[in-house]
């Protein structure tokens, strides 16, 4: 297991955060919202890339950009090559060298920010490392230009790391959140009691009537990586049957790359596509989900 301690930043990749970004399904979408929350561990998508061969090249760009550390300055380069390969038009931020960075930046920095997120909630959460430092502290990134002050003042919370509060806010919590999570043992914990840094704020879980919590953006309020072990045919079975038909008809194709082909999910996927009441049986829930 690699050292949770130790400094990572979106230069410096790790191997739970590149397994976690090579373990996603491409999905064409229409809207970046199309997908939410958890949805994303299993999902890659680029709002308005709906063919295949772009969004694998997009794919392939993020990758690149997590495995090599290559930075954003490559990954624009790499973006604007492959927009101008397939001929995609009319995506949001087209036509402007202003729209085409935000827009680049946005994709680079989510998936870096996510990506990495999923990888160290692997790591914080293996049990012995858990046996270790039970207690996970957020860190708000002080040097933030425009900070969002719900998230200054979670800084230095430290909380158990199975407490409610970080099944829904665990960073990033919203766009360019670069807030991070710190695990500490027993120690630390006791320091954190003594300064009164060991309970969320009042009303931290009330939803307003949009169904957004405080300080989270829409979407961002769930634990990237926590739903990765969730077994294949129950993601397809809950959570496919929601989405449209263009993402549903990519799932059932491409969801036979993760699983054991004996198992036949990729049928199983195509059959609760065509008919909703579709159930599966407990007794073959069991995939391959390590991927």
């Amino acid at each position: 297991m690699t050292d949770p301690q130790a400094a990572f930043g979106f230069n410096t990749p790790f191997d739970e955060q590149l397994a976690f970004f090579k373990a996603k399904l491409n999905l064409p979408t229409e809207r970046w919202d199309d997908i939410m929350r958890s949805a994303h561990d299993r999902a890659f998508i680029v709002a308005g890339a709906m063919k295949a061969d772009l969004l694998s090249d997009l794919n392939s760009s993020v990758a690149k950009a997590i495995g090599q550390g290559t930075g954003y300055a490559q990954f624009h380069k790499d973006f604007m090559a492959t927009v101008k390969k397939h001929g995609w038009t009319g995506w949001t931020g087209e036509g402007s060298k202003a729209g085409e960075a935000w827009r680049s930046r946005v994709i680079y920095q989510t998936n870096m920010a996510t990506s990495y997120a999923a990888g160290r909630y692997r790591q914080l959460t293996d049990p012995d490392f858990v046996t270790l430092r039970p207690y996970w502290r957020y860190k708000h990134a002080d040097w933030v230009a425009n900070p969002r002050l719900q998230h200054v003042a979670w800084n230095n919370l430290t909380l158990p790391h199975d407490h409610a509060f970080w099944k829904t806010h665990f960073p990033p919590n919203g766009w360019s959140c670069h807030c991070r999570v710190t695990p500490v043992g027993a120690r630390e914990y006791a320091k954190s009691q003594a300064a009164g840094e060991t309970e969320p704020p009042a009303g931290w879980d009330a939803r307003d009537d949009k169904g957004n919590l405080p300080g989270v953006a829409k979407g961002f309020d769930y634990a990237p990586g926590a739903s990765v072990r969730t077994p294949l045919r129950e993601f397809v079975q809950n959570k496919l049957i929601n989405y449209p038909d263009a993402i549903s008809t990519a799932l059932s194709r491409d969801v036979n790359r993760y699983v054991n082909a004996t198992e036949d999910v990729a049928a199983f996927a195509a059959r609760v596509v065509a008919d909703r009441a579709v159930k599966a049986d407990r007794k073959s829930t069991r995939l391959n989900s390590s991927h």
